[in-house]
């Protein structure tokens, strides 16, 4: 059983920056795919951006050059790095390990919501992001 725990989240102004984590209680947690996903109120959660099993990094397209996802092995967290912050962009952030491997042309359904192999998850972290 992986735990996710996320942190980093808050409130900014558009414009502004927030960098979100999600520490892994297991150092294999990111073996088949790892994401960040996003769910604000009245909407349905859409996958923000995903690293699969080969390293390959894929995000939906609203957040393209604005938002950065990355991974730091040797401490067993993955890392939302999130510039240009809009109103848009107001959600709860949820982390998700995979319990399957997935390659680079899934991780892409992943992203559309045609495809969920996360059988892990965080708790989530608010990002308020104001005019």
């Amino acid at each position: 059983q992986v735990q996710l725990v996320e942190s980093g989240g808050g409130s900014v102004q558009a414009g502004g920056s927030l960098r979100l984590s999600c520490s892994a209680s297991d150092k294999n947690y990111s073996k088949y795919c790892v994401a960040w996903f996003r769910q604000a109120p009245g909407k349905e959660r859409e996958g923000v951006a995903a690293i699969d099993r080969d390293g390959g990094i894929s995000y939906v397209d609203s957040v393209k050059g604005r938002f950065t996802i990355s991974q730091d092995n040797a401490k067993n967290t993955l890392y939302l790095q999130m510039d240009s912050l809009k109103p848009e962009d107001t959600a709860m952030y949820y982390c998700a390990a995979a319990t399957y491997p997935v390659t680079s042309i899934q991780a892409v359904g992943v992203m559309r919501g045609l495809l969920n192999p996360f059988g892990f998850w965080g708790q989530g972290t608010q990002v308020t992001v104001s005019t």
